[in-house]
């Protein structure tokens, strides 16, 4: 049974929607009385200058379709951020005082790129950036004149291949890099250079199959540790490399299962802050360098963050962490660094109503691999009409998080059930490569044999569940509906990928650079296989209604291939509906969310009341 929809102003999801939440926030690491806030307060994401001894934020950007990723320097002067066109992520880096001001180019004469990477020296005397153009990946480095201008930008490293970085040394002595250059896929090997001369000095690796990661160097001046992981043992584990001597230490963690994600370095150099991943729940741990001993913190459950950002070690005797769980929104808590208490809510998040608690499940896949994910119910007694909803990435992994998305869906009746499905990380290198070299297969038998256990736990109606997800999760939609037709209700992809050829030629140099490292080559060089993952190739089987919500702006999952997607649904008689927004990847903010959300409730009533 249907619930009502609750589309008045005042619905409590739309309320949860709108709750202003602190997204994320940074440190400087030199200047930590300075920081960096994402915050939705205005009704779209927006940075804000944090004063760290009083707690106020102030607003440093007005873009119009809000933003999503910065960089604070480490000597609290500027931040840095991509200044691109409506979201299309193409531009240039720019900066804006940490007091407010003027913005400024910081690359007027290079040509728009696209970037995923910004890092900066603690002393501030050098930064750099990764950009990717029809000419492969390119990373900068510039560095800082006397009187405290920047200098031109000095090409330290190219490939056509996926790379990742500078990570700079203290005083921008070193620039270490993760390149795919030895891989055909996405593993990386980690070279060192030379920031002034650049020459490179060392490379690291650890043979074929295998991946090293880059996270930051240490804290203290003179020191050329650089902290990092390796997936040599089958998970990932932290590393101390010392591109000078060559020195390396593994930490040893065999009492630890699942994998460990160094996620801070103590400003002392002493301690490195930890986060275990064990079936998508976040244990946080302490290291001690001097001592090699591991200290478990005894903190709230819930999640901190993502990997490597949203924890970190504060001022005093504290960590900062950025909370949340099903029920509450994002907010930064301090914790006590020795035994991990909760001491204080340092910035909060809204209050919201009520919502329904998430609960870990797990099942086998068509192949006896077992899969995590975590499951809300509505109120009532089941079987329900159900949400079936993947994430995005692939490289990603859903904790248990506070989404208003799957609050809404429970608050009209439906089931809702997210799952990491194979391409997520935190399960270990096989589970995150299983799909590499083949997208778009053991996703969609995972997301099978969720249906099935659905059904056999009596929490679904077998002919009520419709799939949903956004970005890779609207990929693993398309993918889903064509080759497992008669399982769906409906679907309803967002920002999705319909053709992995089109999108490589329409998309931005970054991702077309991510997706020959996801495949193993080029359309050109393994045209089969991007053909059999590509949703277009199964699009006379689709049978259920369609409902695809893209932007226009988008170079991560480009128009024109949802554009002839959606004519060749319409050619072939099947029930299809398109949505455009004029942003990009990352949106437009709280009212164009809702707006979304409010067009899928309709869609599902619709299909499930016909």
């Amino acid at each position: 049974m249907l619930n009502k929809l609750q589309l008045d102003d005042y619905a409590p999801w739309k309320q949860r929607f709108r709750a202003p939440v602190i997204l994320w926030t940074q440190l400087a690491k030199a200047a930590p009385d300075r920081g960096l806030a994402v915050s939705n307060k205005s009704g779209k994401y927006q940075l804000y200058a944090w004063d760290v001894p009083t707690g106020a934020l102030r607003q440093l950007t007005e873009r119009p379709t809000g933003i999503l990723f910065a960089s604070f320097a480490p000597d609290g002067r500027y931040v840095y951020y991509l200044d691109d066109k409506q979201g299309n992520e193409i531009g240039h880096y720019v900066r804006i005082p940490f007091e407010g001001g003027e913005v400024q180019d910081v690359t007027p004469n290079l040509a728009p790129y696209s970037s995923f990477f910004f890092g900066a020296s603690i002393t501030g005397n050098c930064i750099g950036f990764t950009a990717a153009d029809a000419e492969g990946f390119h990373i900068y480095s510039i560095g800082r004149e006397s009187n405290g201008a920047l200098g031109i930008p000095r090409r330290l490293f190219h490939s056509h291949k996926f790379v990742i970085g500078p990570f700079f040394s203290h005083a921008g002595e070193i620039a270490v890099i993760a390149t795919t250059d030895r891989a055909t896929v996405q593993h990386y090997n980690l070279l060192a250079y030379d920031v002034d001369s650049g020459e490179q000095i060392a490379e690291l690796w650890d043979g074929e199959g295998t991946s090293l990661e880059a996270l930051m160097f240490s804290p203290a001046p003179g020191d050329m540790r650089l902290l990092g992981t390796t997936n040599h043992s089958g998970n990932k584990r932290p590393l101390l490399w010392n591109s000078r001597t060559n020195e390396r230490i593994d930490l040893d963690l065999p009492d630890l299962k699942g994998e460990v994600f160094p996620v801070d370095w103590s400003s002392d150099a002493r301690y490195i802050l930890l986060c275990h991943f064990a079936q998508a729940v976040q244990q946080l741990y302490v290291y001690d360098l001097d001592t090699y001993t591991l200290k478990q913190l005894n903190h709230p459950s819930g999640t901190f963050g993502f990997f490597d950002s949203g924890m970190y070690f504060g001022p005093g005797d504290e960590i900062f962490a950025q909370w949340q769980d099903a029920t509450h929104p994002s907010q930064l808590i301090a914790l006590n660094s020795t035994s991990g208490v909760k001491t204080r809510t340092v910035l909060a998040a809204s209050e919201v109503p009520p919502g329904h608690p998430w609960k870990s499940v797990t099942f086998p896949s068509s192949d006896g691999q077992v899969i995590q994910g975590w499951l809300g119910l509505p109120e009532g007694e089941g079987p329900f009409p159900t949400i079936l909803h993947t994430h995005g990435g692939p490289e990603s992994v859903n904790p248990e998080i506070f989404e208003p998305s799957s609050q809404s869906w429970m608050d009209h009746g439906f089931a809702f059930l997210t799952i990491n499905y194979r391409g997520s990380m935190t399960f270990g290198r096989e589970f995150q490569e299983k799909i590499w070299g083949n997208p778009g297969h053991w996703e969609i038998e995972d997301m099978a044999a969720a249906r099935e256990w659905l059904v056999k736990e009596s929490i679904a109606h077998p002919d009520q569940v419709l799939v949903t997800g956004w970005s890779y999760g609207g990929y693993n939609t398309l993918m889903a509906l064509g080759k497992w037709p008669d399982l769906w209700a409906g679907g309803m992809a967002g920002i999705a990928i319909a053709d992995w050829v089109m999108m490589y030629g329409d998309s931005a140099d970054t991702l077309k650079g991510y997706q020959v490292a996801l495949f193993g080559g080029t359309p050109e060089e393994k045209p089969e296989q991007y053909s059999a993952s590509s949703p277009i190739t199964y699009i006379e089987q689709v049978r259920a209604p369609v409902l695809i919500i893209q932007g226009r702006n988008d170079t991560r999952t480009p128009a024109r291939q949802i554009e002839i997607y959606e004519a060749k649904l319409k050619a072939l008689g099947k029930s299809v509906e398109v949505h455009w927004f004029d942003a990009g990847h990352l949106g437009a903010g709280t009212e164009q969310d809702i707006q979304h959300q409010e067009i899928m409730l309709r869609f599902a009533h619709s299909v499930l009341s016909t």
